[in-house]
């Protein structure tokens, strides 16, 4: 029998922690179902017995102190809630747990942005993870010797897997329960949850704001030219002329200020506007390429592939409900 901790720090999403033990328990009822004996024994582990989630006011009780000597095979972090500086704050107790387990022997996994109370522990620390797409900047920032993988569902290295944000969980779930059982099960799983067992994904689901968090007034003054201007030719000799910086140099700040080249902020924001039009206008295909600034259909159509994980017409039989063919 596989033991999992699921770790219940102080401000979790309780839906995250009721879908984990869900996901676990279901599995284990279909071991049952089929004559064989329950896989999964999942204990909800805390400093508390009663242990205050994301609203402050819901409270989840724990199976076992966190003080308690405990073996186990997995731990789990669930994503926190609110800010994360002030989250991890309240959880630092957890960290040398969290290390303790590992040094065990014990797999770690973290769901969507329980990534940065992991990452606290530094087990991370030259491996690759995933988080959910909005914490990005965030994440890159404060743990710049991890490597964030861009649009990743699930990420796993050594025995530490993460996996993206909000529903990509399951997709962890899943992996695990494959990786524990075997596919049958993880499948019959995926069904029961109505989940894309395969999905890898969640490209289709990031918006790009533009990287302004930083103290570089002649990047900002660029950005906000090609974000008015994306439609037109922009080379980056205008760029660095606009703002009087030699290429060489303007290029090299660019990418420290927004972690992009030039090049690949100009798709990104001509994706970005491509992919709102195709969400919210009957517009074909080629109308939204002319607008966003693009003359080659394959062209276009491998550059939006490339930031959303999708052709254009999957996007917008995605994602635009008025649209039939």
């Amino acid at each position: 029998m596989i033991k999992i901790a699921l770790l219940i720090p102080e401000t979790a999403i309780s839906a995250a922690v009721t879908s984990t033990r869900y996901v676990f328990n279901t599995v284990n009822k279909f071991m049952v179902s089929s004559g064989k004996e329950p896989f999964f024994d999942i204990q909800l582990v805390g400093f508390r017995e009663h242990v205050p989630l994301q609203d402050g006011i819901t409270f989840i009780k724990t199976d076992i102190d966190l003080k308690q000597p405990i073996d186990v095979d997995l731990v789990i972090i669930p994503p926190l809630f609110g800010d994360m500086k002030t989250a991890i704050e309240l959880n630092k107790q957890t960290i040398p747990w969290i290390k303790e387990q590992h040094d065990k022997g014990a797999e770690i996994a973290s769901l969507c942005v329980g990534a940065f109370l992991l990452a606290e522990t530094g087990l991370l620390n030259g491996k690759k993870c995933s988080t959910h797409w909005a914490f990005y900047t965030e994440f890159k920032a404060t743990y710049p010797q991890i490597e964030v993988v861009d649009g990743a569902v699930i990420t796993e290295a050594d025995g530490i897997y993460s996996s993206g944000g909000a529903v990509s969980i399951y997709n962890l779930l899943l992996y695990l329960v494959e990786k524990y059982t075997n596919r049958e099960m993880a499948i019959m799983a995926s069904k029961y949850f109505n989940v894309d067992i395969d999905r890898n994904s969640q490209n289709a689901f990031m918006i790009f704001k533009g990287q302004k968090n930083h103290q570089d007034p002649e990047v900002i003054k660029a950005q906000l030219y090609i974000e008015k201007n994306y439609h037109k030719k922009i080379t980056v000799d205008k760029l660095a002329n606009m703002v009087a910086i030699s290429r060489r140099s303007f290029e090299r700040r660019f990418k420290q200020a927004t972690e992009n080249t030039v090049l690949e902020y100009l798709q990104r924001v001509k994706v970005e506007a491509a992919k709102r039009s195709f969400e919210s206008s009957r517009s074909n295909i080629s109308e939204v390429m002319y607008d966003v600034g693009y003359m080659d259909t394959k062209a276009f159509r491998n550059i939006f592939r490339k930031y959303t994980g999708l052709t254009p017409v999957q996007y917008r039989y995605k994602f635009n409900k008025r649209y039939t063919a």
